[in-house]
């Protein structure tokens, strides 16, 4: 888990979904609780006005979208194996 310092620079590296896909349920979950830790630390960086890349927020919350997107297609996909 990263160190937010007064100096330090808050960055979550990119994740390409291909990556994600292949993660199992609790990596996706610890990659989860990282980018909202990370998403919360940089905005409060906003509010502060010491951002200093505003699209980290952009990237931030697109990864957590990802991730929360592939975690309910999986959800479906169990639940439509389960029907059969």
């Amino acid at each position: 888990m990263p160190r937010w310092g007064s100096n330090d620079k808050i960055k979550m590296s990119v994740i390409k979904i291909t990556e994600l896909r292949d993660m199992s349920v609790d990596q996706l979950e610890a990659t989860l609780k990282e980018a909202k830790a990370t998403l919360f630390h940089l905005r409060l960086q906003a509010r502060m006005e010491r951002l200093d890349s505003p699209s980290e927020l952009k990237k931030n919350k697109r990864l957590i979208a990802r991730i929360l997107t592939l975690k309910s297609l999986r959800a479906l996909k169990k639940e439509a194996e389960i029907r059969k």
